[in-house]
């Protein structure tokens, strides 16, 4: 059983955070993980990358290989579709539909949207929405870490625990948003059976 996947965003969003999330879950759960940053810049408003493999056997190399990704995780849906080359055949992409305006000639979101919604196992998240609903805006990225989680070979309640772990010096409305907002990320993926490789 192994899973590679490749996370992208723009900086600020907390792509690197969440990597480090699915990565010490993942360990937690007793798979071999290898993690990190490939390229981008992790300032706010750079492209930031980061890989992600586990696997049941040991694992030689952190860098996903292009075009063998079996999960695409966008923060960001311009970044989510500049990164469809490390996407497999057959690959899922889950990503957040909001768009962070990094650069001067952004497309209309419509046409990215559009574009996204041609691969056939893609998952379009308002993780915005669901992040306020949640009660704080700045967990979107734990929604997305909730939906990319789900689509893992992961024991369900363990990215849960890691993120209450870390947020024992977090307000309680703080650690309330946190786990909400990972909850909504996962019903946003309803049953979608794990990607794997």
């Amino acid at each position: 059983m192994k899973a590679d996947v490749v996370l992208a965003g723009v900086g600020g969003q907390g792509v690197l955070t969440v990597a480090r999330l699915l990565a010490e879950a993942a360990t937690v759960d007793g798979f071999h993980v290898v993690q990190g940053e490939l390229h981008g810049m992790s300032q706010r408003g750079g492209a930031v990358q980061a890989h992600f493999r586990l696997s049941d056997q040991p694992i030689e190399s952190p860098q996903v290989p292009r075009g063998r990704a079996d999960l695409l995780v966008g923060f960001e849906p311009v970044e989510a579709l500049r990164n469809i080359a490390w996407l497999a055949p057959g690959g899922r992409i889950v990503t957040a539909i909001r768009p962070i305006a990094n650069v001067p000639d952004y497309p209309p979101i419509e046409k990215v949207l559009e574009a996204l919604r041609q691969f056939p196992e893609t998952i379009l998240i308002d993780a915005h929405a669901l992040a306020v609903a949640a009660g704080s805006v700045r967990a979107e990225n734990l929604v997305v870490a909730g939906a990319a989680f789900s689509l893992l070979p992961l024991t369900r309640g363990k990215l849960r625990g890691i993120v209450q772990k870390r947020a024992e010096r977090w307000t309680a409305a703080e650690r309330d948003a946190a786990i909400k907002a990972l909850a909504a990320g996962r019903a946003a993926i309803g049953g979608a059976p794990p990607v794997h490789g």
